[in-house]
């Protein structure tokens, strides 16, 4: 079963779908999240996150720091600014 991924900013949906992984660095280091991943929720830096999606694009977005929640295979990363950076198909 994928991810389900929504990226928002404080006025705007960014980005959302299905994803077979989304890599982004904590205040803690960086994480991983695949399918099945436990519960977690994480505070973001400012920096860049990647959203791989099962069609096998690759989605590089840039926050300015917010929070990662994860719960059930669904990601939510809100962020009061971001921004797609890329997307690459693969």
């Amino acid at each position: 079963m994928p991810l389900q991924v929504e990226l928002v900013s404080a006025d705007q949906r960014v980005w959302s779908g299905e994803a077979s992984i989304v890599v982004v660095r904590t205040v803690d280091g960086d994480l991983g999240i695949l399918p099945g991943h436990a519960p977690v929720l994480a505070v973001l830096p400012a920096g860049d996150l990647k959203i791989e999606s099962t069609s096998g694009e690759v989605v590089t977005a840039t926050v300015d720091g917010g929070f990662l929640s994860v719960e059930h295979d669904r990601v939510t990363l809100v962020s009061d600014r971001a921004a797609l950076a890329r997307s690459v198909a693969s």
